[in-house]
């Protein structure tokens, strides 16, 4: 198993783990959040490429759309 700590929460899963795959799973659509990945931001265009590893931290940030 897997350790990452997501928005502050210890989660486990089974490696190995995209980005892409963990929002995914998490049921995030990817389209409308931001990541970042130990303090990094992560572009959408790097989701798919972007493995995990036990111990990362991310923060997912969901966009918010209001008047």
């Amino acid at each position: 198993m897997m350790r990452l700590v997501v928005n502050g929460h210890e989660k486990s899963f089974d490696p190995p783990m995209s980005v892409a795959e963990l929002l995914a799973v998490l049921g995030v659509p990817s389209l409308k959040v931001a990541v970042e990945l130990n303090r990094e931001i992560v572009s959408k265009s790097a989701y798919d490429r972007t493995m995990l590893e036990d111990g990362d931290r991310l923060e997912i940030v969901n966009f918010v759309g209001g008047g």
